[in-house]
């Protein structure tokens, strides 16, 4: 469910000509989230095909498996938080809309900016926490506790530059409207 009708939504005239700065970067991160987007879909291919490996090695050869499913969970969590910049381009999480009808698109427009700021800075502590969880592991050398041990710094560096790009999409989304462009 996306959030409620914005009748600017659609219109990407007024941010070309409102800041060049956030038009960049917002074109910026529009090209890399949708270079992410068709990473991550490697990404749960793959970790398809691992999991298909490794049920079918278990059942036809009876093959004991210690690396298929820690590698199938780096990939999803990778793709998932990756991915979540995108997500929030498209306006595309999860939102309860019980006010939109009842609120004029003025107000609308105010209450999807708070929700904005209400989001980024919970999004900022996340990615703040994940990267302290990231340095730790990379400094302290932390690996899993499986036969392969990967080490954690992957799952949790993957999870921070998701947060952190996130945070960027969400911020692009609080900037443009304070600068006179339609928002999106």
């Amino acid at each position: 469910m996306m959030h409620g009708p914005l009748p600017d939504q659609n219109d990407r005239s007024n941010l070309r000509a409102g800041n060049p700065f956030v038009a960049a970067l917002e074109r910026g991160l529009a090209l890399c989230n949708n270079i992410i987007v068709v990473i991550a879909a490697v990404a749960l291919i793959s970790a398809c095909a691992i999991l298909s490996y490794s049920v079918l090695g278990r059942a036809l050869f009876h093959s004991p498996n210690y690396w298929q499913d820690e590698a199938a969970v780096f990939l999803l969590v990778g793709a998932t938080f990756m991915t979540s910049a995108y997500v929030q381009q498209q306006r595309g999480h999860i939102g309860i809309e019980a006010f939109v009808g009842l609120l004029s698109p003025s107000v609308n427009r105010i209450r999807l900016w708070l929700v904005d700021v209400a989001s980024f800075l919970f999004c900022a502590f996340f990615a703040w926490k994940s990267w302290t969880l990231a340095h730790e592991a990379w400094v302290d050398g932390q690996v899993s506790n499986s036969m392969w041990s990967p080490p954690l710094a992957i799952p949790y560096g993957l999870m921070a530059t998701g947060m952190t790009l996130l945070c960027v999409q969400i911020l692009l989304q609080i900037i443009i409207p304070l600068s006179g462009a339609a928002r999106r």
